[in-house]
């Protein structure tokens, strides 16, 4: 399924067979020369195509996809080395590997089939670790592999040249691969999976809110990107015919991840950039390196001056582009613009659930702190409770609670007659409970219709999900905005965004912590007037955490008041308002009367 537009990934498409037409036409036009130049960069832009499906998508640069590359040429180059060649030089083979010797075809589908089991073996593992830990692992990961290429000395040759590969890569069957390659990474950015590590990238615990298991659709990322690395692998083997470990190591690690950083993680129109201006520099910086005759002044060599440009041009982008030269939108979708289609409020219709919200002797232990002392509230479907206190009472912990980000030092949260304590806060949302943040937490630089639309699709199935999504923005009242990146809208819009968001998961249960924060008083009573609707019509359990009292009062069926972590009043508005607890808690000892 297409999270975007149709129109926009045909584009992408046709645009990428014509561009690598022409190319190979241009080329051959220029001779041989060109066309081994032209060669290297479809393979090379392969490479970098297939870090961006990882890095780009979640995140987290990883240092050590180019080990994958290696893998893809080692197993291919095995499998297509010359039979009496093998037994003559790598004696330690197999009887069945020495005896193989496959087509270039067949043995790139073997090096890719087998990088990728590979690749899901360890991403399982690395797929645990966030941020800075995730980049520094897949480097120990890139260090690791090379240590094992060099010390397999009878099936790799170990640090020697592995000779004896034919040549069998042609300029030809390079830009199919890469027309493949961009239009698989394509894809992937624009189908269910992408949409959703996209949400993760820009922020996971709101991803996991809404129902996104961020950790699989980091590994689905990463055995992709693993095997489109292992193509690249495979097929510059086969153009050089001899090569070694080093050529799988820190240098080319630095030469792609330049082009994907200059040209924009996050996109394939960036890779396809930063690859075209990484190689033409390149070209460019290779000949002052080896000195260069101008006009008859003749320009010294100066080692390093390749690598010192490259370096240069990073440092540019990072402090002048740092979204790379492309940003973070592919070209197509800032020519067409995507408009989804408008939704109907009614496609979210009223909820026959009768699970009632129970909270039992639930306390939080922070070290020596207890944010939350014991505390038992219920709300029941079709019920608005307001949850107050003072800052510090412990009311967004406890929300942390009900949601799954925390798991309680002691007691239960039960939803109908289903016990939620120590449930993935990713499998909350699919059993009934959707909320919002405290502090804004939206995937900004997707659009509108995106936010929600991540958050339908991965909730009950992703049944009626563009309807859900719909019908939410409909509700909030948003989905004249709904092809706006989220990040741009204004605060109060923003808040109704991710109040939308949550809608669309359909939850039974709706947690609200500060929605009105920073709104004015006329958002603030048009947000009273929706919940209202929303709850009546939806039969939809409401717990609104929120300072503005005269909010609180206006929408509540019912109020509980924490203090110190403890719940200390538990009723109507009218008799929270005198209760002595909630004033001596509010204003301090004595205030009461």
């Amino acid at each position: 399924m297409f999270t975007s537009s149709r129109q926009h990934f045909t584009a992408a498409a046709l645009a990428t067979i014509i561009l690598a037409v022409v190319g190979v036409v241009v080329a051959g036009l220029f001779g041989a020369a060109a066309e081994r130049v032209l060669t290297v960069f479809f393979i090379s832009l392969i490479a970098v195509t297939g870090i961006g499906v990882y890095s780009g998508n979640s995140g987290i640069l990883s240092f050590g996809h180019v080990a994958f590359m290696g893998i893809g040429a080692y197993v291919s180059g095995l499998l297509t080395l010359p039979a009496g060649l093998k037994m003559a030089t790598l004696r330690g083979l197999p009887d069945w590997l020495a005896a193989t010797e496959l087509s270039l075809i067949p043995a790139i589908v073997v090096a890719v089939l087998v990088t990728a089991v590979i690749a899901l073996l360890i991403g399982i593992a690395i797929g645990r670790l966030e941020g800075s830990a995730a980049s520094i692992a897949t480097l120990g990961l890139l260090v690791i592999v090379h240590g094992v290429i060099i010390g397999w000395r009878d099936v790799t040759r170990g640090a020697q040249s592995f000779f004896g590969v034919p040549r069998d890569t042609t300029l030809i069957i390079a830009a199919v691969a890469c027309v493949i390659a961009l239009i698989a990474a394509r894809w992937y950015r624009d189908s269910l999976s992408g949409l959703r590590l996209r949400a993760g990238r820009e922020n996971a615990i709101a991803a996991k809110a809404v129902g996104i298991n961020v950790q699989r659709e980091r590994l689905v990322s990463w055995v992709l990107s693993a095997a489109i690395m292992a193509l690249s692998g495979a097929l510059i083997a086969h153009f050089l015919g001899a090569f070694s470990p080093k050529k799988f190591y820190f240098h080319d690690t630095f030469l792609l991840l330049a082009m994907l950083i200059v040209g924009g993680m996050t996109t394939v129109t960036g890779a396809i950039s930063g690859t075209i201006l990484i190689t033409v520099i390149t070209e460019i910086l290779r000949r002052f390196e080896s000195g260069l005759s101008i006009g008859g002044f003749e320009l010294p060599a100066v080692f390093g001056t390749t690598q010192i440009g490259i370096g240069l041009l990073i440092l540019f982008a990072m402090f002048r582009m740092s979204e790379g030269v492309m940003g973070l939108k592919e070209w197509e979708e800032r020519v067409f613009p995507f408009r989804p289609k408008r939704g109907r409020a009614e496609a979210l219709g009223k909820r026959t659930s009768d699970d009632r919200l129970k909270v039992e002797h639930v306390s939080m232990q922070f070290g020596g702190l207890r944010a939350v002392d014991d505390v038992s509230i219920s709300v029941n479907p079709g019920e608005i409770l307001g949850l107050i206190g003072p800052n510090g009472s412990g009311k967004t912990t406890l929300l942390n609670i009900i949601s799954g980000v925390l798991k309680p030092t002691e007691g239960d949260v039960v939803l109908g007659s289903k016990s939620l304590t120590g449930v993935a806060s990713e499998k909350i949302a699919d059993a009934g409970i959707a909320r919002t943040f405290q502090n804004i937490r939206l995937f900004p630089t997707l659009t509108v219709y995106q936010n929600v639309l991540a958050a339908a699709l991965s909730t009950h199935g992703g049944k009626n999900a563009e309807e859900r999504a719909g019908a939410a923005l409909a509700r909030l009242g948003i989905e004249e905005r709904a092809g706006e990146d989220a990040g741009t809208l204004s605060y109060g819009e923003q808040r109704r965004v991710e109040i939308a968001r949550a809608l669309a998961c359909e939850p039974t249960l709706l947690l609200l912590d500060e929605p009105a924060a920073g709104m004015n008083r006329e958002e603030t009573d048009d947000l009273i007037e929706r919940l209202k609707v929303l709850s009546a019509d939806l039969g939809l359990g409401v717990v609104l955490v929120d300072h503005d009292l005269k909010l609180i009062n206006e929408l509540c069926d019912r109020i509980v008041v924490l203090n110190e972590g403890k719940l200390i009043a538990d009723g109507a508005p009218a008799a929270i308002r005198e209760n002595p607890a909630v004033i001596e808690a509010y204003l301090g000892p004595g205030k009461a009367a």
